[in-house]
């Protein structure tokens, strides 16, 4: 077994409780890393990879980074999603007997990065922790450690319904127990690609009692335990900003699952991650980061109760309707910090005095807002500008103690005010008296000395010091000075005199620093005195900065106030918010959707690229964007309250979970079908594409047929099968409508307009032609789709010829009741016949098979006559 140094024991020792980190161990001016985290670093970092005891016969495997640039080396590693111990030297090395001590003053993790550089300003950066329990129900707890916010869910329809609320959120980390069955684990691996870590520990601390008082199920309090307790252990400070736990009644909200936020593109694209392109992008016109993640709160979360709707609605139209009063409270938001990020960071204890400015700035706003917004008379509006409550106390303290430009550090000094504390004065006074002598006394020796270039100046080695150049010297009298340092062109002395001030000086330089050190920390622990009042004041301008927004968005895209209805839903001129937006041209073509108790099922047909996905997907934005309380994109609108809404739009492999197109087809609508209720939207877009014709005709059938009978959803169904559209004369409450198009001088033009009735064609080579494919492609395509259209032709003249033959034998067969025995026979043969036919399976054969087996059977039948 190898021997190690002391030091290197003592990094073994502490790396064995952190073996799912990378330890930053502190050794001078850099975080050493050694063995495996050393070479998986050097890997992740692109940073050279060394050896500590190359002499020795296996070398340790060592790099560093330079503790003054961690900063930018940990954000890198954590965004890849591992973890970071920050180890830190704990006692004075001068005073250290043997090895220093060190501690892991912090554990960094994905969920709980405190640092700005780090976080992404207009999002929530959220921790989340599961427990499971015995009655199959589970529970998530959600932590925000940047903004001290924390939720829980119940959830009691399995597993998935777990996958579908975490995907609801953007989570970094989840924290479970190690008990947790490996098959759920691996499923939070792969389908959320988040990092896991662990906490057995569930037994709650006193200290955080008031955050739990509104948790009256264990099962919550289980679930909060878990979070609370690993947050604590990794984090290692105080907690003081976390914020009372509410609960998440998902019966209050429209759920989403996580295909339909996927394929509706709420908060980012399908493509390329961004938000640039989904409805979060166009929406977002926030002035706050606060208000900005409020917003994006709201949206996965859209209202479920009618009267909650109307009083955001209501807000929205007086801030639509005060165009000015807005104009005013926007320009006035610029000026509001991230009070939620700032009322973390003073908890956290990594503030500085420049934050505390912003704190200061930031709530010296709050009386302007509260006049603007006294400013119109409108109940909702008038209840916010009651609840903003001006914190004059604290801004007081902080014009009184804070300069106006402090420096970043805090541990330099120049940050407290003259006129703050007395002994600070003091200190000052005598600095500042000391550097006026020095200055005197240069003036003076100046003169005695007739040397007009004679400077006193001072460094860190030396302390003040009198330089003289060279040329000068001559005219210095004998001993008049004490010789300090010998430069190139000039020499240094020092006086007796000079070195007692300088003492004087720097003591008093010191301590003063020292002090306002000292009076920073106590003015932060007063500050944080007052953290629930500022999250609270947070919260309330959030709101503001979000409904104003609505009105903002509402004005500049010419939306409308919807109005909501119990059974009918009547969209006028209805646009798609995003597509609308970048579209180059600008015109966008509107359209009506009408959905009701007697046509609640609209089977929408025409060609590739005419506007069926948009215009599905514009229905489902429409709904949202009523439900969180903004106008709507339209002239009219008359909406429905809807529980859920399901999506399956698309094409889309999930690789991670070995799943075809077609498998995550089924799965998304299984997932509609099971799930949805007569208050539901069911969004369905060309189902059953993904497998043969007749397999996918038969299936896109008996769902529109299961939805239409037996779950009463208000759906949308987008089918290139034509034949479906026939399902209009058997099912009473579905409606066939088209996307128009039209052929011109052997081009398709779509007209992106909606009209009543069914395509007459699929214009498929149409749109290959539009993709530009080669020309002697898009020819022989069109000579093989006529050959196929004739032989699809011919083969239904045969079948109906076929079916007359069938009838007329089963006819003459029956109509035959003392047959002879060579009828007998006869008749046995054409009944056997007739049963082949019967068994034949049309809708499973090519047009070529069909034409084969009928050959078949008519030579059977030539040789029994």
């Amino acid at each position: 077994m190898a021997k190690y140094t002391p030091m290197m024991e003592q990094y073994l020792q502490i790396k064995a409780d952190y073996k799912d980190a990378f330890l930053f161990f502190r050794l001078g001016d850099f975080y050493e890393m050694f063995f495996n985290d050393a070479i998986e670093a050097a890997r992740e970092l692109e940073i050279t990879l060394t050896k500590r005891d190359s002499s020795q016969e296996n070398p340790i495997p060592m790099c560093g980074v330079p503790y003054h640039a961690a900063a930018n080396y940990i954000k890198i590693l954590v965004e890849k999603g591992y973890k970071v111990a920050i180890c830190e030297q704990v006692e004075d090395p001068k005073t250290a007997k043997g090895v220093v001590k060190r501690e892991v003053v912090q554990l960094i993790t994905p969920g709980t990065v405190m640092e700005s550089t780090m976080l992404t300003e207009g999002e929530n950066n959220y921790i989340a922790s599961l427990s499971h329990f015995e009655d199959g129900s589970y529970v998530i707890a959600y932590n925000d450690l940047s903004t001290g916010e924390n939720r829980l869910a119940l959830i009691e329809e399995g597993f998935e319904a777990v996958i579908h609320e975490f995907y609801n959120q953007p989570i970094r980390e989840i924290v479970i127990s190690s008990t947790l069955p490996e098959d759920l684990q691996c499923q939070l691996r792969s389908r959320l690609q988040v990092t896991l870590s662990y906490q057995d520990e569930v037994k709650f601390s006193a200290e955080y009692r008031d955050l739990s008082e509104n948790l009256n199920d264990e099962r919550f309090m289980t679930a909060f335990s878990r979070l609370l307790n690993y947050v604590q252990d990794t984090q290692k400070r105080s907690l003081d900003h976390l914020q009372q736990a509410q609960i998440i009644n998902r019966k209050n909200y429209l759920s989403l699952d996580m295909y339909s936020k996927r394929n509706l593109e709420l908060t980012e694209t399908i493509m390329k991650k961004g938000k640039q392109g989904s409805l979060l992008w166009v929406l977002d016109k926030t002035v706050t980061a606060m208000g900005s993640r409020m917003l994006k709160k709201w949206l996965e979360r859209p209202l479920l109760h009618k009267d909650k709707i109307e009083e955001r609605l209501e807000a929205v139209a007086a801030f639509y309707e005060h165009f000015l009063e807005r104009d005013t409270l926007r320009e006035t938001l610029k000026s509001v910090y991230d009070l939620e990020r700032l009322a973390g960071r003073i908890a956290f204890g990594n503030v500085n005095a420049r934050d505390l400015q912003q704190l200061k700035q930031s709530l010296e706003r709050i009386p302007a807002i509260k006049d603007t917004l006294s400013q119109i008379n409108q109940s909702e509006v008038m209840n916010l500008a009651k609840d903003l409550q001006y914190p004059e106390h604290l801004v007081a303290l902080l014009n009184e103690s804070l300069v106006d430009d402090p420096p970043i550090s805090i541990k330099e000094g120049s940050i407290i005010k003259d006129g703050y504390h007395d002994q600070l004065d003091t200190y000052r006074d005598a600095s500042r008296n000391g550097k006026q002598w020095i200055a005197e006394l240069e003036q003076k020796e100046k003169q005695e000395t007739n040397i007009k270039s004679l400077k006193i100046g001072y460094n860190r080695v030396f302390g003040y010091y009198i330089e003289v150049t060279r040329a000068n010297l001559h005219l210095l009298p004998e001993n008049r000075y004490e010789r300090k340092q010998t430069l190139t062109n000039a020499e240094r002395f020092i006086t007796p005199e000079l070195k007692e001030k300088e003492q004087l000086i720097l003591e008093a330089e010191e301590k003063s620093v020292d002090l306002e050190y000292q009076l920073f920390l106590q003015i932060r622990e007063k500050i944080k005195q007052h953290i629930p009042e500022i999250q609270y004041l947070a919260d309330i301008v959030s709101r503001i900065d979000v409904l104003q927004t609505f009105a903002t968005v509402s004005e500049m895209n010419n939306y409308n106030r919807p109005s909501f209805h119990s059974e009918k839903l009547e969209i006028k001129k209805g646009r798609h918010p995003v597509v609308e937006q970048v579209m180059q041209d600008g015109n966008f073509v509107p359209n009506d959707v009408t959905l009701d108790a007697e046509k609640n099922m609209l089977l929408i047909t025409g060609p590739n690229m005419s506007g069926k996905s948009t215009y599905m997907r514009q229905l489902a934005l429409t709904v949202i964007m009523g439900q969180i309380g903004c106008f709507v994109p339209c002239d009219e609108a008359e909406l429905l309250v809807f529980d859920q809404i399901f999506t399956r739009i698309g094409a889309a492999d999930d690789l991670v979970s070995g799943q075809s197109t077609f498998m995550v087809e089924m799965l998304e609508a299984n997932h509609a079908i099971s799930h949805a209720t007569d208050r539901s939207l069911i969004l369905l877009d060309e189902i059953g594409r993904g497998t043969s014709t007749y397999d996918g005709m038969a299936l896109a059938q008996a769902i529109v047929e299961y939805i239409h009978n037996n779950i009463h959803a208000k759906t949308l169904f987008s089918t290139h099968y034509h034949e479906l559209t026939s399902l209009e004369n058997s099912l009473e409450r579905l409606k066939n409508i088209h996307v128009r198009a039209e052929e011109h001088e052997g081009s398709v033009v779509f007209l992106h307009q909606i009209k009543d009735g069914a395509a007459d064609e699929s214009y498929g080579i149409h749109v290959a032609k539009l993709a530009n494919l080669p020309e002697a492609l898009i020819k022989r395509a069109n000579v093989i789709l006529q050959q196929l259209e004739g032989e699809e032709k011919e083969t239904a003249k045969t079948n109906k010829r076929d079916e007359a033959s069938s009838d007329q034998l089963s006819f003459f067969v029956e109509e035959n009741p003392a047959p002879s025995k060579d009828d007998r026979v006869g008749s046995q043969a054409d009944g056997k016949l007739v049963n082949q036919l019967k068994e034949l399976d049309l809708f499973d054969m090519t047009p070529m098979d069909a034409m084969n087996t009928l050959y078949q059977l008519q030579k059977q039948a030539k040789q029994k006559v």
